[in-house]
């Protein structure tokens, strides 16, 4: 009978230790004949040549394993107050505090201190650095860990370190360093389907969609029932913009658990950016009935409700995000961030819902600062802030309208939007189809026609409560008004009709293309077309700044093929060492010879893996009133010249209006005038306008080709007008265009829009659409 079975009194007090009753309930002998055979067979770490100590030893380890940490603490200690330097003893005290839990900081150092003591012991054993390593990562303490990793893996390489210290670099974000852990760990040991997960999602984490796609489905080969693989190529299709394939994943990881809330939290977030809101909110619903307080179902399952209409749900679970208060120190949510300035904004449409919608402006309406803040968002701390009306009583929720409920003339009128929509879409990585946002775009491009129409024959349009001729931003506002309703989480909204302080300090339009080790993969095509305009800088300023060194500058910019290889020559100048902007120019129809801001590129960063490569574009008041003379001269020749088009189709003015309209919008293109959706409303004006002359837009935006990106990078507008008409396939408009109704008369208010952006249209793909 071994004196480690007594207890001693302390340890059975009332709140004492919880392991006294679990030991008193195990078998005394299991425990010795446990520790014999352990003994016997040396089973156990840094066994001795002796078979009494061994013996002993083996006791406190079969404790460790039936988790009675404090009793084998107690038996180690007692042998080493024997044996001050048995390192089996000390390497097991300290497994036995790391096993207590790292939650109290006394075990963890406890722990680390046997450790280390093992390790100035015994400094050849790879198991020791990995067992350090496993308590180091908890505390936060990586570059610790990742050191005692390398050493153990210095030692004897396995596929398991291999693999540790990978998984450690992947949340250290270093995820081309964590690639190649993975890579060697499945050389070492080809079938194993976690660190094959791994590898994948460290393509994914660097924009690299085929190759992460590639690994999952290795992992899948290795274990068909991989629910977390399923879900990761499910996420990596619908990045891709692939909606059919990462809907098959992702029902695929649900038929292997239909509780998996993870899956049912991104599928419903696919399903809402694809334009399904009530397939979406079914899914936020199970994710909710499983996980009551996850936020980020709470809050999509609120902007479902209220994007479809149905305010009083939506306001009510946005409340319940609201409700949930960061504790102090720890970061809010992106969801909390958010919620408030929904629940605002969600609160104006409701009251709104039935008020024409030529009688009001919602840039005007809504506060300026709740806008900025908003816009940049940032934390809802808005002084002197008087929040919007609670939902009146007397406004009822928005009601589901059949489609077949609407006259044929707007049925047709429907179809005709969905497929006007369709041809907006970008066939490039990143942007997954929005049918919601094809249909409320498509009815811009139709309203905008009519609109044109109209002006161009002198007729006056209702504008924010009055009744003038149609001016350019007026145009414009009609695709606003529909890109708003259409998504109410993004905000929409005109920067210069922010405040007054807000535009002085100047508002960004900021895209990074490289992060570090993440690529941006919406804009790979645009890569090397900014490059070579870099390089053309860089020459200038040498040119300018550096006569003597630029032949040896030239011959250096030779060698650069992509955006890492700028930065040996960074280092040529003192100046541009830590990195450089260059900033794109515009120029001027009006004034010839003259030049605009563009957008600015930055480079920074001193090493591959540690690079920023972003362009932002820099709205201030000077800067606008410049963009807004130009866009001023050519609406208003654009006016004269489509009043003369309607008097007589001629060839040449025909030709002349559609590089008018092209050109105006390069210039909306380059001033990026709203805080979101910039692109999509111009395309819907430039098709929309287009159709105004008498042209019809027949061909689909090339592949890999973004609209905004194609302006923003050409020299010139004859340039972009060039690019722009070479995939538009001009076609002469159908004469059934004229006789659908007016879009603003059959939608006045919000209720009616968002009426018809619910309405299911499934029926338009088995009628033949005439007008197309």
């Amino acid at each position: 009978d071994s004196s480690f079975l007594h207890f001693h009194e302390s340890d059975c007090d009332i709140g004492g230790s919880s392991s006294c009753e679990s030991m008193l309930s195990l078998n005394t002998e299991k425990i010795l004949s446990q520790a014999k055979l352990l003994a016997e067979q040396k089973r156990f770490p840094f066994a001795t040549d002796n078979d009494n100590t061994n013996e002993e030893l083996a006791i406190a380890y079969v404790l460790i394993g039936n988790g009675l940490y404090d009793e084998a603490i107690r038996h180690f200690s007692t042998m080493l107050q024997e044996e001050p330097e048995l390192v089996s003893a000390i390497y097991g005290r300290g497994i036995a505090y790391g096993k207590k839990g790292l939650h109290d900081m006394k075990n963890a150092e406890l722990a680390l201190f046997e450790l280390s003591r093992v390790i100035s012991l015994e400094p050849d054993h790879p198991e020791v650095f990995e067992q350090r390593a496993e308590i180091l990562s908890p505390l936060g303490r990586i570059s610790e860990a990742l050191s005692d990793l390398t050493k153990a893996i210095q030692l004897q390489p396995s596929a398991r370190l291999y693999r540790h210290r990978g998984t450690l670099y992947f949340i250290s974000e270093d995820y081309a360093t964590a690639h190649e852990d993975f890579r060697h760990s499945l050389e070492l040991n080809k079938n194993q389907p976690i660190a094959m997960l791994y590898k994948g999602l460290t393509f994914f984490h660097r924009g690299l969609l085929k190759e992460a796609i590639e690994s999952f489905k290795e992992a899948l080969k290795q274990k068909a029932d991989f629910i977390d693989a399923y879900k990761s190529l499910g996420q990596a299709y619908r990045e891709l913009g692939n909606f059919e394939a990462a809907t098959e994943n992702f029902q695929k990881a649900l038929l292997l658990n239909q509780n998996h809330v993870q899956t049912l939290q991104l599928k419903g977030m696919m399903l809402y950016h694809h334009g399904s809101l009530d397939e979406a909110l079914k899914n936020f619903k199970r994710c909710l009935q499983l996980e009551p307080y996850n936020e980020v179902c709470q809050y999509m399952k609120g902007l479902s409700h209220v994007a479809m209409g149905q305010f009083y749900e939506g306001i009510k679970a946005q409340t319940k995000v609201m409700l949930n208060d960061p504790l102090p120190g720890q970061k809010a949510s992106p969801e909390y961030l958010k919620v408030k300035y929904l629940r605002e904004y969600s609160r104006y449409l409701h009251a709104h819902l039935d008020t024409p919608l030529t009688e009001y402006n919602t840039d005007v309406d809504l506060p300026g600062n709740f806008k900025d803040h908003w816009a940049k968002n940032l934390p809802f701390l808005i002084e002197n802030y008087e929040e919007q009306p609670g939902l009146q009583p007397h406004i009822k929720d928005v009601l589901f309208q059949n489609f077949e409920s609407y006259k044929p003339e707007v049925q047709e009128l429907i179809c005709v939007a969905d497929h006007l929509g369709s041809m907006m879409q970008y066939e490039t990585p990143g942007f997954l189809p929005n049918k919601r946002i094809h249909r409320a775009m498509g009815l811009a491009t139709l309203e905008v026609m009519q609109a044109v129409q109209r002006t161009w024959a002198n007729s006056k349009v209702r504008m924010n409560g009055k009744t003038r001729l149609m001016q350019w931003r007026d145009m414009f506002d009609i695709a606003v008004k529909w890109r708003r309703i259409a998504d109410p989480d993004q905000p929409v909204l005109w920067l210069d009709q922010m405040p007054a302080r807000s535009l002085s300090r100047g508002f960004n339009n900021h895209i990074n293309l490289i992060r570090g080790q993440v690529i941006n993969m919406r804009y790979l095509e645009y890569f090397e077309k900014i490059l070579h305009f870099i390089k053309d800088r860089i020459l200038v300023y040498h040119g300018a700044n550096n006569p003597k060194g630029l032949l040896e500058v030239r011959e250096a910019l030779e060698k650069v093929h992509k955006v890492e290889d700028l930065l040996p020559i960074m280092k040529f100048n003192s100046k541009t060492r830590d990195g450089f902007t260059v900033n794109t120019k515009v120029p001027s129809l009006k004034d010839q010879g003259k030049e605009y801001d563009g957008f600015t590129i930055t480079i920074t960063g001193d090493k591959v893996g540690n690079i920023l490569f972003s362009v932002e574009t820099q709205t201030t008041e000077e800067r606008t009133q410049l963009y807004h003379a130009e866009i001023d001269a050519l609406y208003k020749d654009l006016t004269t010249k489509g009043k003369i088009l309607i008097l007589s189709a001629e060839l040449g003015e025909v030709d002349a209006v559609c590089n008018l309209i092209l050109s105006l919008v390069y210039y909306f293109y380059n001033l990026m005038p709203l805080s979101r959706g910039s692109s999509v409303i111009a395309y819907s004006v430039i098709m929309g306008a287009l159709m105004a002359s008498g042209k019809e837009v027949s061909g689909k935006i090339p592949k890999g080709k973004l609209v905004d990106f194609e302006a923003m990078t050409a020299p010139g507008s004859e340039a972009f007008s060039k690019i722009a008409r070479s995939w538009m396939n001009l076609k002469s408009i159908s004469p059934s265009y004229k006789s659908l109704p007016s879009v603003s008369e059959t939608f006045p208010t919000l209720r009616t829009m968002i009426e018809v952006l619910n309405t299911d249209s499934s029926r338009c793909l088995k009628k033949t659409i005439v007008v197309v």
